[in-house]
């Protein structure tokens, strides 16, 4: 019997643990991700029993990594990052500068670190994972959105941080400043070329190299040209540059995206940022020793409570400060409160430079992996303070006396009209319909570029939060007699609803659901006209024109998808 190439070993195994755990955690209505880090711990180096190669390991989730971001770029934009910066800029800084000072104090106290050694330690845990937070934020439909931009903004921000702290580490452990200086200018400049590049050549090179490659015809040559691109930069980035792999692949990511290729390369590669994002999460749980932990406990705890207040509590109360609303500032910070990969990279080389003792691995890892499964209980307790906070009328003024003119201002004349709440795929889809019959519409868009866009449409637009009691008002909801809710995420859509019910409870409502549950709650909050599940409609579409053109009546088609839909489980319809 031949014994299996190690590699392969490894592979089968992190695939099959990570599908048998995450099932397991999907089960138990937890995120996946923690049944990869679970699964992950079981077959780690530290643990009893067989023990996976950590290296091999390591380097599929690098890839990982790599493509994830590499996704998030084809959706993101050079102005999606011009546009936050204002705000990603001074608030990811003093982020830092708050989690690395707690950080470091909590390294003296307790571990007995000198100054740079603290230095790092701190750093090591002010330090967000972009796979986590991109990851979470998808999950919950907040990746495309104003929290997804700022989180993103801020990611980058942060990213450009530790590309200084790989330099200056370094300096700092030889007890010596000179050259510190030009070492640091050598990585900013190194950074900017590789931008410039990027956003000179590069938005001009890919595309056109993959167009040449989609005229072939061939989807395979497509697909793999897609993936060459985006671990070829992401390589080529790290060797030349000496920017990380990830920003590399991001970047590379985002100069595609703004081709008319975006779309297709973003739908060939999702599988495989899914299949490798399972392997990163595996590969964070196999670094989990007890040992480790067991010998550092109060650190491992203080850690984890770092962590959560020197990234979460502190975005959270920066992007406040900084007049950035609570619900987007909730999910922000629950986003990213917690630490992943840059954070193992900048305590290794803090170890090998003799400036951290070993045993810090144990609490960064239990900052990693406490904070990591704690994120679904993050976003709970962010959602609830920012409740609390939307109905503080003073800092509803604050906030207000900061903030540029109003961008809306209340439509006069309208009655019985409908109130469309988002103008993306679907909302352009039902504003079109509307406009066809004449009927009274005003929309309600947070983007100010969707905004604009729909104004040049000649639609009557308020731009804005619709989740801000002002912003909402503009739209005369006590006037309405619909309201028609297109957006993504379910939070946004019941702070909308419950706002509108407030001050309109007879106003007949019309929203878009991703899940049974969704739609269960719904039915019992009442009044509720329609609630829509996209992949559910789909099938009911396409059955409905299979029956007809199959010889069935169209009176009798509708019938059976009536009866179709009736039969499914939590289903609202008027």
């Amino acid at each position: 019997m031949h014994n299996a190439p190690p590699l392969l070993a490894i592979l089968v195994l992190a695939l099959t643990l990570s599908f048998v755990f995450g099932l397991a955690a999907r089960l138990l209505r937890l995120p996946p991700l923690v049944g990869y880090l679970v699964a992950g711990a079981l077959v780690g180096p530290h643990t009893p029993g067989f023990s996976a190669d950590l290296g091999f390991t390591a380097t599929l989730a690098e890839v990982g990594v790599g493509l994830l971001l590499f996704g998030v770029g084809l959706h993101f934009r050079a102005e999606d990052l011009l546009a936050v910066w204002r705000v990603a800029l001074p608030g990811a800084l003093a982020q830092v500068a708050i989690g690395g000072t707690l950080g470091g104090l909590a390294g003296i106290a307790l571990l007995g670190l000198s100054g740079p050694g603290a230095l790092a330690f701190g750093l090591a845990l002010s330090i967000a994972s972009t796979a986590v937070a991109t990851r979470a934020l998808e999950e919950r439909g907040r990746l495309s959105g104003e929290a997804g931009r700022l989180a993103l903004g801020w990611l980058v921000v942060q990213d450009l941080v530790v590309v200084l702290g790989l330099v200056l580490l370094p300096a700092l452990a030889s007890g010596s400043s000179e050259g510190l200086g030009l070492s640091m200018l050598r990585a900013v400049g190194e950074l900017v070329a590789f931008m410039a590049v990027m956003l000179l050549a590069g938005r001009r090179v890919l595309p056109w190299a993959l167009r040449r490659v989609a005229r072939t015809g061939s989807r395979e040559l497509f697909t793999l040209a897609v993936v060459v691109a985006a671990l070829g930069v992401a390589f080529s980035a790290t060797i030349l540059f000496h920017v990380s792999f990830a920003l590399g692949a991001f970047f590379a990511g985002m100069v595609l995206g703004e081709s008319d290729l975006g779309h297709q390369a973003a739908a060939e590669t999702v599988p495989l940022q899914r299949v490798f994002a399972a392997i990163f999460f595996f590969s964070v749980g196999m670094l989990l020793d007890p040992a480790n932990l067991a010998a550092a406990p109060w650190a491992s705890a203080a850690a984890v409570v770092v962590v959560l207040l020197g990234i979460g509590a502190a975005t959270f109360a920066l992007l406040l400060l900084l007049r950035v609303p609570p619900a987007t500032a909730a999910v922000v910070a629950a986003a990213m409160a917690q630490i992943g990969e840059f954070s193992f990279v900048l305590a290794e080389l803090a170890i090998g430079q003799g400036m951290l003792p070993a045993e810090v691995r144990g609490p960064i890892l239990m900052g990693a992996f406490g904070t990591i499964l704690l994120t679904p209980l993050t976003f709970r307790a962010f959602g609830w303070t920012a409740q609390g906070l939307a109905g503080q009328p003073h800092l509803s003024r604050w906030r207000e006396s900061g903030r540029r003119p109003a961008p809306h201002a209340a439509l006069p004349g309208l009655q019985g009209h409908a109130i469309l709440v988002g103008y993306g795929r679907v909302g352009s889809t039902i504003a079109a319909a509307l406009r066809r019959h004449n009927l009274p519409l005003v929309l309600v868009e947070e983007d100010r570029h969707v905004a604009d866009r729909a104004r040049a449409d000649a639609l009557p637009v308020i731009w804005g939060d619709a989740a801000r009691e002002e912003v909402l008002n503009a739209a005369r909801p006590r006037q309405a007699k619909l309201l028609i809710l297109a957006l993504p995420g379910a939070y946004e859509a019941r702070q909308v609803m419950a706002l509108v019910r407030a001050v309109n409870p007879t106003i007949e409502v019309a929203v878009r659901t991703h899940d049974d549950d969704e739609i269960a709650w719904l039915r019992q909050e009442g009044g509720v006209g329609l609630a829509v599940m996209g992949e559910r409609e789909v099938a009911l579409g396409m059955a409905d024109f299979a029956m007809q053109r199959l010889g069935v009546p169209a009176s009798t088609a509708q019938a059976t998808v009536d009866v179709l839909r009736a039969r499914m489980p939590g289903e609202a319809a008027a």
